[in-house]
């Protein structure tokens, strides 16, 4: 599929095209209750992602991809901060089967969208006192893999596999 892909122009062969049209923030938000003491002690923070993907259809074959990425870092017991970015880009999308066009939306434009939010991410956390955060890298094909092999091992019930003679 990836050599179907196109960022601009028009296929030759009349297939699929993809084009993104923009790129903006949605929202934002930076949260640190236990400031300021929170900077006593020593910093070694346990830090949770969470990433999520929604989509809307905005008409003329263009769809709003949102990826929303949350991170919180805990001091033991306490918040030292939360982050939320929803970070949004317009696609173009012509000429895509059902299958395949949901195959883009929640793995090539999120990974299109990811080093916008993984940037807003490091400055929110900087400009917020703490230790520029830098997220690593993510692959939504591997993720994307791995929501259909447990959504497989699901449809397949509880005893696929186990065919050894009882």
């Amino acid at each position: 599929m990836a050599d179907k892909i196109l960022n601009s122009g028009s296929a030759p062969d009349g297939g699929p095209q993809i084009g993104l049209q923009k790129i903006y923030m949605k929202d934002a938000s930076f949260e640190a209750p236990a400031s300021p003491s929170i900077f006593r002690g020593e910093w070694k923070p346990k830090i949770t992602v969470n990433l999520a993907t929604r989509t809307a259809d905005v008409g003329n074959d263009g769809m709003e991809v949102v990826l929303e990425i949350s991170v919180e870092a805990k001091q033991d017991d306490s918040v030292a901060y939360l982050v939320e970015v929803q970070q949004a880009g317009i696609f173009l999308m012509k000429g895509f089967g059902d299958e395949d066009r949901q195959r883009v939306l929640t793995s090539f434009c999120p990974t299109q969208l990811y080093p916008y939010a993984r940037e807003a991410v490091a400055d929110l956390v900087g400009k917020g006192g703490f230790p520029q955060l830098q997220l690593q890298p993510v692959s939504f094909d591997a993720m994307l893999a791995a929501a259909d092999a447990e959504r497989g091992a699901a449809e397949a019930g509880p005893d696929a596999g186990d065919s050894a003679p009882a």
